[in-house]
């Protein structure tokens, strides 16, 4: 071959590959959740589903928005507590977590966690945690979460927990904290805005 037709070729897919990374199967959207009082970033459009959480003798307002993209789910959990219910939070939420960690068959000094950042709607930073968990095999099939929780007051005193996750099921495991650090899951995670 001449080296004229090699430059051409070599051009030519040059155009492919980046034509094929212009096209990606995530269909990035904001999601506006005035309810919720968040703003989410999903790689699709979210199902929504509303049910109410018996909690202490109380009925509890629980809104979930998913999306199933091949093998992930990417989801937003919100629980609404009015400000009557506001005292029950951290229980709430140390109930929430305790399930999903115990699930894992870790706890909160053995899992896998890092720092992180959010910013809320009004540019508001604030501290949170990014946990890595990789759940019992199956045999058949692997799984592995990234969850974070975020507490935030409502103008009324209310309080909203914010649980947002993707899991990840596939037939090998993977490294989670590795895995989920890449971009088409990071985006999730950062773009996530409280108001």
């Amino acid at each position: 071959m001449s080296k004229v037709v090699l430059k051409k070729l070599g051009v030519f897919l040059s155009f492919v590959f980046l034509f094929s990374a212009c096209s990606p199967k995530l269909d990035w959207r904001t999601v506006q959740s005035p309810q919720e009082g968040y703003s989410a970033l999903f790689p699709g459009k979210p199902e929504k589903i509303e049910r109410r959480l018996p909690y202490q003798n109380q009925e509890i307002p629980q809104t979930l928005e998913a999306v199933k993209i091949d093998n992930d789910i990417y989801s937003v959990s919100t629980i609404h507590l009015s400000k009557d219910q506001a005292m029950l939070a951290p229980k709430l939420l140390e109930q929430l977590q305790g399930n999903l960690l115990s699930r894992a068959g870790v706890n909160t000094k053995t899992v896998i966690s890092a720092d992180a950042f959010y910013q809320a709607t009004n540019r508001q930073r604030g501290a949170t945690k990014d946990f890595f968990l990789e759940f019992k095999s199956t045999g058949a099939v692997e799984q592995s979460m990234r969850v974070r929780w975020i507490t935030r007051i409502t103008p009324n005193n209310g309080v909203f927990i914010y649980q947002l996750s993707v899991l990840h099921t596939a037939p090998a495991r993977v490294d989670a904290k590795k895995f989920f650090s890449e971009e088409a899951y990071s985006n999730f995670f950062d773009e996530f805005r409280p108001e």
